[in-house]
């Protein structure tokens, strides 16, 4: 019997271990494709500025439509665990494609629909951790909370190795490399983590508007999707920026992405512990003025040390918008958390379409650097959308 009881007392470790890789392997997934994907797409799929925008817009478009779909089906019937498995595998499947064909229509239409499957086994693996957390009486926020750290910490690591392996090896490297993060990442799903069998759940009800505060959640949705507009449209130009404007070390995009995402993890931890001292209004006023000053000093420096530097305004300014963004939605929709948290998504989705279209035709028409100019006036948007905000 004691053998048996403390048998019982080590599985929910070991599953929540198996959660946290699980975490940080998708992590490093992703982070071995996105950082690297518009001077994939530029140097050896031989796309115009332009194409690459098209390309990103594409996939933030297949993208929502397969998470909405798996996301409704998952909540509604079957295994999530099941599903996290199956994704993981056609998430290799489309690292392999990208590893081998040149063809961008192929990409565009057969690898996103790939990989946009991959990228739904991460959202999918939080909500079967939460399914599990609630089930086993485990603290549900602080266990997301670490899990979320550990996406972080893959963000930190992963972007500048993709451009060590993309650089040093090739992109078949770099790639497989991702394949191989998303099988080891099935693997650990299919025999490691929990099947939880639903019975009919409440989250697949539809969308709703604010009961209340309804102008002040429009300018926070407006707000946010600014924001996330700006931060993916550094995502995109900034790597072409450094190498074929700036004529720097490629090697310094993936030091620029890790640098940020690393001081991104305090800052989201300090801002949630501040959270409760100053109001969120006061946060999120903060991260749009070191937006504001980031993207200035975009414009006005551009060696490397300078760059470097510039990404403590860059995490301040995406780590408290990453932390306390979703829970502004739901200080300003009382009772309506679900339809607070998929407002905030939601904006991080639209962001992608409104970054892929402006960088592309941007860069195509005048330069890389005048996407820049774009985003800093994004940001003064913002700015007036929260000073217009009042404090839930």
């Amino acid at each position: 019997m004691q053998t048996s009881g403390a048998t019982a007392r080590r599985l929910p470790d070991l599953r929540s271990a198996a959660f946290l890789i699980v975490a940080f392997l998708s992590g490093i997934a992703g982070a071995l494709q996105l950082p690297t994907l518009s001077l994939f797409l530029s140097s050896e799929v031989q796309a115009r500025p332009f194409m690459v925008g098209i390309f990103f817009t594409g996939s933030a478009v297949i993208g929502i439509i397969v998470s909405q779909l798996l996301a409704a089906r998952s909540d509604r019937q079957g295994d999530r665990k099941m599903l996290i498995f199956q994704c993981c595998l056609l998430g290799a499947l489309g690292c392999i494609l990208y590893a081998w064909n040149r063809n961008y229509f192929v990409l565009l239409f057969l690898g996103v629909l790939l990989s946009s499957f991959g990228s739904t086994a991460n959202p999918q693996m939080f909500a079967l951790a939460r399914e599990h957390a609630d089930k086993t009486g485990r603290e549900a926020v602080m266990f997301s909370t670490i899990m979320r750290t550990q996406v972080s910490l893959a963000w930190v690591i992963g972007p500048p190795i993709a451009f060590a392996l993309a650089l040093g090896f090739g992109f078949q490297v770099m790639y497989a490399c991702a394949a191989l993060a998303f099988i080891c990442c099935a693997l650990i799903v299919r025999y490691l983590l929990p099947s939880m069998n639903k019975s009919a759940v409440k989250t697949s009800a539809p969308l709703q508007a604010p009961a209340r505060n309804r102008r002040d959640t429009l300018l926070l949705f407006i707000g946010c999707t600014l924001m996330w507009s700006c931060n993916n449209i550094y995502l995109i130009n900034m790597p072409l920026y450094v190498v074929q404007q700036l004529h720097l070390p490629e090697a310094l995009a993936g030091k620029l992405m890790g640098l940020a995402a690393g001081l991104e993890i305090p800052v989201m931890l300090i801002a949630g512990y501040y959270a409760r001292r100053f109001s969120k209004r006061a946060l999120m006023r903060f991260s749009a003025v070191c937006g504001v000053l980031f993207y200035a000093g975009l414009m006005l420096f551009d060696g490397t040390i300078s760059l470097l530097l510039l990404q403590v305004l860059n995490a301040m300014f995406i780590g408290i918008l990453a932390g306390i963004g979703m829970l502004y939605f739901q200080d300003l929709m009382p009772g309506q958390a679900g339809s607070a948290t998929t407002l905030f998504s939601n904006s991080t989705r639209v962001g992608w379409i409104i970054a892929g279209s402006l960088a592309g035709v941007v860069a195509e028409i005048w330069s890389y650097h005048a996407v820049f100019w774009c985003a800093l006036l994004m940001m003064i948007g913002t700015l007036w959308c929260m000073w217009r905000i009042k404090n839930a």
